[in-house]
C-alpha cells in the first residue's frame, strides 16, 4: 500500500511540475501568491539539482534526488497553504511525510558513504 501511494504521489508530482512549469509562462505580475510560491520552489529545486556527475551512480542519484524530493515537499506545502480540495490536501500531507523520510534516508546514506570513502573503503 505504501508503494502504491508513493507511486501515485510521484506521478502527481511529475504532472504538477509539468503543469506548474507551463503555467509560469505568464508575466509574474499576473501570478497569484500560490503561482509565485510554486515558481520559487521549482526554481530552487532546479538550481539545487544542478551538479557535476561524480562517476558514482549511487552518489549522483542521492545528490539529485534530495533536492528533487525537497521540491516535492515545498510544492506540497504550497498546496496546504492555498489549496482547498480535501483529497489533494491529504495527498500533500502524505507527500511531505514520505519525502521527508526518504530525504533523511538519503542524507544518512550520503553521510555513511562519505565516511566510508574517507576511510578508504
Amino acid at each position: 500500500m505504501f508503494y502504491k501511494t508513493h507511486i501515485r504521489a510521484l506521478i502527481s508530482l511529475v504532472l504538477l511540475a509539468d503543469v506548474t512549469a507551463c503555467s509560469f509562462s505568464a508575466p509574474e505580475t499576473l501570478e497569484n501568491p500560490s503561482d509565485k510560491e510554486f515558481r520559487a520552489s521549482m526554481m530552487k529545486m532546479n538550481r539545487d539539482m544542478k551538479m557535476s556527475p561524480t562517476g558514482d551512480t549511487d552518489m549522483d542519484f542521492a545528490m539529485m534526488m534530495i533536492p528533487h524530493h525537497q521540491g516535492a515537499v515545498d510544492m506540497a506545502r504550497v498546496e496546504l497553504e492555498y489549496g482547498t480540495d480535501p483529497e489533494l490536501r491529504k495527498l500533500a500531507r502524505n507527500i511531505i511525510a514520505a519525502q521527508k523520510r526518504e530525504i533523511a534516508l538519503m542524507k544518512k546514506w550520503e553521510a555513511q558513504r562519505m565516511q566510508d570513502t574517507s576511510k578508504g573503503q
